[in-house]
């Protein structure tokens, strides 16, 4: 059970003692509820680094990248949006950036404006609509998406290293779960 100055999570806040008494109303033991509460704990502490891009932040740092993680979101956004990673592929515009990132089109306009100047993405003519711009990842920004690779896998690498397998896959497991519910409970608005 976790403790904070020798009270637990359920006793840290008046909320959070009101979230284990409707836990417990649900049929969940106190230490289920306690882990549940830590779960939502340690989510958000994730989704905080991850928005404010603690994560990119800190390999684009050791990889003396000189760009801002907005910036290093955006490149990887239209090879995403390229490959199809996640997502069809498709020619990479900036509506298409705009819509990846979640930010209106003057801001995705600007932003690659920046990726542009800084030799990372070139603009080309659309091979479907000569007519239509296209942003493509240059050599350079190829170079430095495939440098944050290896410097986040070796990274993750050393994360697992001294974990046990059966704790690998199990969380493997566990997290994809997780994410499925999640995407159950709380569809993607279309």
């Amino acid at each position: 059970m976790s403790e904070l100055a020798g009270m637990t999570t359920r006793d840290a806040h008046p909320y959070s003692a009101k979230l284990a008494t409707a836990l417990a109303e649900h049929g969940f033991s106190p230490a289920a509820a306690e882990a549940l509460l830590g779960i939502d704990a340690e989510s958000f502490a994730f989704m905080r680094r991850v928005k404010k891009g603690d994560i990119p932040q800190s390999l684009m740092e050791e990889l003396g990248a000189g760009i801002e993680p907005m910036q290093f979101q955006s490149l990887a956004a239209i090879i995403r949006i390229e490959t199809g990673r996640g997502r069809p592929a498709e020619e990479p515009t900036v509506g298409l950036l705009a819509e990846e990132m979640q930010v209106d089109a003057s801001r995705a306009s600007r932003i690659a404006a920046d990726l542009v100047e800084r030799g990372l993405v070139a603009r080309a003519a659309s091979q479907e609509d000569g007519r239509r711009s296209v942003l493509v990842p240059t050599a350079q920004g190829r170079a430095l998406l495939d440098a944050f690779l290896r410097a986040k896998w070796q990274r993750t690498m050393r994360l697992f290293r001294d974990w046990p397998e059966e704790d690998v896959l199990a969380f493997a497991r566990l997290l994809k779960r997780y994410n499925d519910g999640m995407r159950a409970q709380y569809p993607t608005a279309r």
